[in-house]
């Protein structure tokens, strides 16, 4: 038992919140690629692409979900291989629930089948009616869960394992990595698809094109979900009257800052640098006021993903 423990790391501090939000991730992933992706033949690249594919050669009888955990246990031992002990329980759990969740949105998960969502009425209409849509729909849902995953120190298996292993061996960019596997994978897709005639109602280069369409969308969502979207500014001021505009902002905004010393490169001169982070309904009455007090203010204000202190959430 002790030995489970430390290999889960059930230890660690947060860690059933990590886990929890891992299977959650997994379950929205599942719910994009099962319910939208799978039917619509636009395969979003990777293990979970390659395993599309199989599921389309196979004539439907092998589910996707099956054959992507399948596919993921020799690239999980390899990974664990290649980078230890510490890759290995938090990856297990994501590809094994994430490829769970692919076949119960299917109805298709051995002995248990699911819930077939993909053949509820609105969804087989947006299939077929309104294509954009539904590969938009795929892609955030994609996205959204696997920046899940990732944000809770997760990973699906798959390239990831790749990426880590080739940047370990080779010094190869994880980005690299993913564009190369991915496009392969997408490539793989059309030429199956093409040249074993599938039945689809949109050509196999169509296809393709919209499964890179996928890839932006989806990097984009887990972008965003690791990154954070944007809730606040920070503005750096250079100014000759820096009282007033500090009394502005500690008073009428009621927000801290902090203020140091410069040296203009051009005039030599010592002058007063604020530094302060607002909220971004703030910062139109800010940069106004600035402009008010001191009309030649240099001020630079710029996105700020998270902030950890007093007057601000701190993010998951």
């Amino acid at each position: 038992m002790k030995k489970l423990t430390e290999l889960l790391g059930l230890h660690e501090r947060g860690i059933w919140r990590d886990y929890f939000f891992i299977v959650v991730g997994s379950a929205i992933m599942g719910f994009g690629i099962g319910t939208f992706l799978v039917d619509a033949k636009v395969v979003p690249g990777g293990v979970s692409g390659l395993s599309m594919t199989v599921h389309y050669l196979s004539g439907g009888k092998i589910p996707v979900g099956v054959m992507m955990w399948v596919l993921n246990i020799p690239l999980f031992i390899w990974g664990i291989k290649e980078l230890g002990k510490q890759f290995g329980a938090r990856t297990f759990v994501g590809f094994t629930t994430n490829s769970f969740f692919i076949d119960f949105f299917r109805g298709e998960f051995p002995l248990v089948g699911g819930i077939s969502l993909h053949d509820n009425p609105s969804i087989r209409y947006l299939v077929q009616n309104d294509f954009i849509m539904t590969v938009l729909a795929g892609g955030v849902l994609l996205g959204l869960g696997l920046g899940i995953i990732f944000k809770f120190r997760g990973t699906t298996a798959g390239s990831d394992v790749v990426a880590a292993v080739f940047q370990k061996r080779f010094g190869m960019k994880p980005g690299q990595t993913f564009m190369i596997v991915d496009f392969i994978v997408i490539a793989l897709a059309g030429f199956a698809i093409h040249f074993k005639g599938l039945p689809t109602a949109r050509p196999a280069l169509t296809l393709t094109l919209y499964a890179l369409m996928l890839l932006f969308v989806s990097s984009r969502i887990v972008d965003a979900i690791l990154d954070g979207f944007d809730y606040a500014r920070s503005a750096t001021i250079i100014s000759l009257k820096p009282e007033p505009i500090a009394d502005f902002i500690l008073n009428d905004l009621s927000r801290g800052g902090t203020s140091y010393y410069g040296r203009g490169l051009y005039l030599k001169q010592d002058r007063h640098i604020l530094f302060t982070v607002l909220g971004r309904h703030e910062m139109g009455k800010f940069v106004s006021k600035v402009k008010e007090i001191d009309p030649n203010a240099f001020v630079i204000v710029n996105n700020v993903h998270e902030v950890l202190g007093e007057g601000f959430r701190p993010r998951i």
